[in-house]
Formats: structure tokens, sequence, C-alpha cells
């Protein structure tokens, strides 16, 4: 059974999803166009409450690293980018290379990006601070404005509230 809601937060609309496991999906209703929650999905506020708190406490400015069940679903690829994306300390950036070297797989540049396209979790793993190998900012399925202003509240920029 997979329960949802949808709260708002300085980068838009977010649809938060679970399970019994924990948190499945955070999903950026204005980035593109998503296909609405499926019928057997139960619209229900409840079971994310600690997720709503860690939310409005990063966009605070207060919380660093999330601390919340995550229920994943991916290609064991996939996973072990996800679970190395959860690595990239508060505040700092690296680039897809440098993802692909971490994980031992230094020619799997364009695949390491297509995992992290994949992040079923934004902000929570923060795919957000993966960026090109010249700095410049690429693709964020919260969009780039979404990319910018997560990155400039973790370097201390900005607060999001």
């Amino acid at each position: 059974m997979v329960s949802y809601t949808t709260i708002k937060s300085p980068v838009g609309p977010l649809l938060l999803a679970a399970d019994e496991l924990g948190l499945r999906r955070v999903c950026f209703e204005n980035s593109k166009p998503t296909a609405p929650p499926p019928q057997d999905w139960k619209q229900d506020r409840g079971p994310f409450t600690e997720v709503i708190r860690q939310l409005q406490a990063y966009c605070g400015g207060e919380l660093k690293d999330f601390d919340l069940p995550l229920s994943l679903e991916g290609t064991e690829f996939q996973l072990h980018v996800w679970r190395s994306l959860r690595t990239i300390p508060y505040g700092e950036t690296i680039s897809y290379g440098q993802l692909a070297q971490r994980i031992g797989k230094p020619k799997a540049v364009r695949a390491v990006g297509l995992a992290n396209g994949c992040n079923p979790i934004p902000i929570i793993i923060p795919c957000h601070r993966v960026i090109g190998s010249d700095g410049s900012l690429t693709g964020f399925g919260g969009g780039l404005p979404s990319k910018k202003k997560l990155l400039a509240l973790e370097c201390r920029q900005m607060s999001l509230l």
C-alpha cells in the first residue's frame, strides 16, 4: 500500500509517496508533466509528518543530513549510485566523472548520469550536488532553477524559507 501527499515547498509543490518500508518518491510537480498518482495509492498526510518536518528544517538551513527510512527500487547499479550520492557532504559538489570514480566505474560516466537522473527521492538523496566537469549546472528533475536554489542554500547563500 502506497500513501501519498502533496506539500508546498520553496522549490515548488512536491508529491511525496511512501510505503510501509519508507519514503519511495519525492516528485517535483512543476518541472515536467507528471501522471496522477496511481488509483491504488491512498492520499494520506499522516505517514509524512517526519518527512515534512525534516524537509522544512532543511529548507530553513537547519538540517544537513536527512534521517528517514527509504524504500528504494532500482537496479543494483542505480542503488549503488544512489547510496554514493548520500555520501556527498552537504554544501559540496562533485562531477559525474568523480562520482563514477567513487563507485569504482570510472568509464561509466554516462551510466552514472542516467542513474542520477532516475533518482526517485531527490533532495533527500542529493543528486542536486552532482554537476558538470566544467562546474556547470546540468540536468535536474526539478529544473535547473531549483537545483541552483538548493545548492545556494547549502552554500549558506540563502534560506529557502
